[in-house]
């Protein structure tokens, strides 16, 4: 497609000074143009979208995907001179949170190099959000946007496990250290027949499809491609998992909820997504029980009805209770997406780290924990949320690792 009229006109040098404020003052704008609830943010926020302008707000979002796109297709990479200083920061966790603090403090002349976990940069963005929904590339060209000014990353490093936190300052000879390690231990229902095989939590299902190519023959711990997939859950990872089961060839894909649509916590734009690829919508069921018929394989889910009772619950849904009523749906496999909560292994590897309430690393207002130095942000701080938290995060805490260098 010819690019609009007044695109065309744009000059060169006009991309060298976009670039400057694209990736100097700006974090992941690729990302957020597409991942971000935007709805919710910043065009909820938009006056054209309030009820005396009687119109719809600006697509913000759109916006900046559309010009963080345009400018990595259509620039050139250029280095950026930063005024370097020689305090060191380490950075554990590639996700949103990890890389935008990583981004502000290389920004900021800080010598920084990240550590992640897995085999490939990008935390959550790479391993948790389809390829439909975020390009693998997209993700690749922000990771190499960092490295193009100057943040180093070693991957294959689980701290906690391969180094400790400890070690990072004492050995390694960082100054501070910021945890962005996520959530991503799944929750499960604890309901009987939930160690069938064909039985995932959403976090092993899209991980396994999205970073280990598990839906290719040759890979090395290949999926079954099954026709009857429900996942239940009524958030946008269970559409992320919902709409990569008909990508894998499912013939029935549902979504089981408890609640009404109303009460889903998923974009309206990723329901309505779901809804045109063909998904089923089974709401008001609850499921109690996972059945097999060999013993070994799921088979159906049982789900009791639930219904709607005056009140609301302390997050405003409305009260819901069961009715008794039990219906049966035949699957060949079921996704657990209920939420993700963080994982210990940071807690219980590093002396002195205060747990907050829920397992989450405890923290103040800047970021700082209970250990001098040490810094913590984004899901494993907050519980499982959105990109867009996570990355204001990195960025508060950005913000107090400087200032704690000028005290």
């Amino acid at each position: 497609m010819d690019s609009p009229g007044f695109i065309s006109k744009i000059k060169a040098e006009d991309f060298d000074a976009a670039y400057d404020v694209l990736y100097k003052y700006t974090s992941l704008p690729a990302v957020c143009g597409r991942v971000c609830p935007q709805e919710k943010n910043c065009e909820g926020s938009c006056i054209r979208g309030n009820a005396k302008m009687e119109s719809e707000p600006l697509a913000i979002g759109r916006l900046e995907r559309f010009v963080a796109d345009y400018h990595r297709k259509n620039s050139k990479m250029k280095s950026i001179s930063i005024e370097k200083n020689s305090h060191r920061v380490a950075v554990v966790g590639s996700g949103p949170s990890g890389l935008t603090c990583a981004g502000d403090l290389v920004k900021l002349g800080y010598d920084v190099t990240v550590f992640e976990g897995l085999h490939k940069e990008g935390g959550v963005l790479i391993y948790g959000i389809p390829e439909f929904r975020l390009p693998k590339d997209i993700v690749k060209s922000e990771v190499d946007n960092l490295k193009n000014l100057g943040v180093k990353f070693e991957r294959n490093v689980l701290v906690g496990n391969s180094v400790t936190v400890d070690e990072l300052f004492n050995k390694y000879g960082f100054e501070r250290v910021y945890v962005a390690t996520g959530a991503g231990l799944p929750k499960f229902m604890n309901i009987p027949g939930e160690n069938l095989n064909g039985v995932y939590s959403a976090n092993e299902f899209l991980t396994r499809v999205n970073l280990m190519k598990a839906y290719k023959k040759e890979s090395r711990t290949p999926m079954k491609l099954v026709k009857n997939v429900a996942v239940v859950g009524g958030g946008n990872v269970a559409m992320d998992a919902v709409r990569t089961s008909l990508r894998l060839g499912a013939e029935n894909a549902y979504i089981i909820y408890r609640r009404d649509e109303a009460s889903m916590p998923a974009r309206k734009e990723e329901i309505e997504h779901a809804k045109e690829e063909g998904v089923n919508f089974k709401f008001f069921l609850n499921p109690v029980e996972i059945k097999s018929q060999d013993g070994i394989n799921v088979s159906s889910v049982v789900c009791e009805k639930m219904q709607a009772v005056e009140g609301t619950n302390e997050k405003g849904k409305a009260e819901i209770k069961p009715t008794g009523e039990k219906v049966e749906i035949e699957i060949d496999a079921l996704v657990m997406a209920l939420g993700n909560i963080p994982n210990s292994t940071i807690l219980s590897t590093t002396p002195g780290l205060k747990e907050g309430k829920g397992g989450v690393v405890e923290i103040n207002e800047t970021g700082a924990t209970s250990l001098k130095g040490v810094y913590a942000g984004g899901d494993c701080a907050t519980g499982a949320a959105t990109v867009i938290k996570a990355m204001r995060a990195g960025k508060i805490a950005a913000k107090a690792i400087d200032e704690s260098f000028k005290e």
